[in-house]
């Protein structure tokens, strides 16, 4: 349900003016029946000025009148009849007056690092015109020379989910592929990257087993004895030739 659009005010009034309830006041300006007690006792608001909702379109005599006579009703709203003021549409983006003089930068940031972006995106982003970016672009800007490209994020013109948004629809649209982090660069400056589909790792040929030549068997040198280390030694009849028996 509507309620005017100064709900004390209008119920002081009602107070004032009119035999209604403190409920049928009470929901007719959206306020709790204790509110309308505080404001009849002049606990809350001593001294507000009532409004009158009559002279504003908001309510009828008409309607009070049948209110009044049944304390069970509930006002209603009258239909207004004066023209209003229409939504703004969406359109580009505010941006502070603080904070305008860093928006060229921020336009050669993106232009450098995602040229896939359309003019509209980044005018609906950052808050400028489109003859804006294509001097920059040109480098026709009257003050080139002093434009430095900087990330919007961290100059505080948009935030990284815009960001990240807008870079995602614009990849896609001409088919790259897009991995995040353009607006988490720490020092606000983060260069142009792209990331194309990882080729499979070419596969190693197996190197075939060596066969060794196979070596013919040697013959097993004989053992070397103790005579060719030390000299001929003597059999065991020659070792017991000088030896003289023993009479047992």
């Amino acid at each position: 349900m509507a309620h005017p659009l100064m709900p004390k005010a209008t119920a002081v009034w009602l107070i004032d003016n009119t035999t209604l309830t403190f409920e049928q006041i009470a929901e007719f300006c959206g306020l709790h029946d204790l509110e309308i007690q505080a404001l009849a006792d002049g606990e809350v608001a001593p001294g507000m000025h009532g409004l009158d909702p009559v002279s504003r379109g908001e309510l009828t005599m008409d309607e009070i009148e049948r209110c009044q006579a049944d304390p069970a009703a509930k006002l209603k709203m009258a239909k207004i009849t004066t023209p209003q003021p229409k939504a703004r549409s969406k359109g580009a983006r505010y941006t502070p007056v603080s904070k305008r003089g860093d928006r060229p930068n921020a336009i050669a940031w993106l232009l450098k690092n995602y040229p896939e972006l359309s003019d509209a995106q980044i005018s609906k982003m950052i808050g400028t015109t489109k003859p804006t970016i294509n001097a920059i672009r040109d480098r026709s800007h009257w003050n080139t020379p002093n434009i430095k490209p900087q990330n919007p994020v961290g100059l505080g013109l948009c935030s990284g989910a815009d960001l990240e948004k807008i870079i995602a629809v614009a990849r896609a649209r001409v088919g790259k592929m897009h991995a995040p982090g353009a607006a988490t660069a720490p020092d606000g400056v983060l260069p142009r990257f792209e990331v194309e589909p990882a080729a499979p790792a070419p596969e190693e040929p197996i190197a075939p087993k060596m066969k060794l030549p196979e070596t013919p068997a040697t013959e097993l040198e004989p053992d070397v004895s103790v005579a060719s280390v030390f000299g001929d030694a003597p059999t065991d009849g020659e070792a017991n030739k000088d030896i003289d028996p023993q009479p047992i």
